[in-house]
């Protein structure tokens, strides 16, 4: 499925509500689990998200590291609903998906299902739309790996996607993929849902970007 695609359907496909301010959507197509999260969609969610302040997260293996303390209060509150499916056996690959607000539940997503579904790592596949910054604090190289298969695609001028800034100690997980030039879009623009859309299908046709 292409980026494109892909992020089209993260916009369009119904969403649960959980607790005050966690939206997702799951879908099984030949064996593969897509997850969705919804971005901003109230005020709960735009408390969660200038929730800065960093929270220790526990994996299982004691090692503790820090998250964004909105973003993960929401997906503690999704934790559960979703567990139920990443821990079908029957399922051998699994997307995570997620824009803006969504995309920050995708990153803690994405590392949950890497840390307990060992048996498909190689089958994990994590995308970040608009992604805001998660991590804070130091990341290991070991940490690090969880998120080797998730990818933030950023629309090059996108302030959410600067957000917590660097200089507060925050950064990205997983490797990044630029979309769109610089100067194109003013302020809040670059990070519209049509802007990105139009974004990727120039990048996926091949066509070279324009300012």
């Amino acid at each position: 499925m292409k980026l494109y695609d892909l992020f089209t359907h993260c916009l369009t496909i119904p969403y649960t509500k959980v607790g005050l301010s966690a939206d997702y959507a799951a879908e099984i197509i030949d064996g593969t689990l897509y997850i969705y999260f919804q971005d901003s969609d109230g005020i709960e969610d735009w408390k969660s998200n200038l929730n800065f302040p960093c929270k220790p997260y526990k994996s299982m293996d004691n090692e503790v590291w820090y998250a964004h303390r909105g973003f993960l209060s929401v997906w503690k509150e999704l934790e559960p609903y979703v567990s139920k499916l990443i821990f079908d056996m029957n399922i051998r690959s699994i997307v995570i998906t997620g824009y803006s607000h969504g995309a920050a539940i995708a990153v803690l997503c994405h590392e949950y299902v890497y840390f307990h579904r060992p048996d498909i790592r190689k089958h994990i596949r994590g995308y970040g739309f608009g992604c805001p910054r998660v991590l804070w604090g130091f990341i290991s190289a070991e940490l690090k790996q969880r998120w080797e298969n998730f990818t933030v695609i950023r629309n090059i001028d996108d302030p959410v996607t600067h957000l917590p800034p660097a200089i507060m100690g925050y950064s990205h997980a997983g490797k990044m993929l630029e979309i769109g030039a610089k100067g194109k879009y003013k302020n809040i623009e670059a990070h519209i849902a049509k802007n990105i859309q139009r974004e990727l299908l120039i990048y996926e046709s091949g066509d070279k970007y324009w300012s």
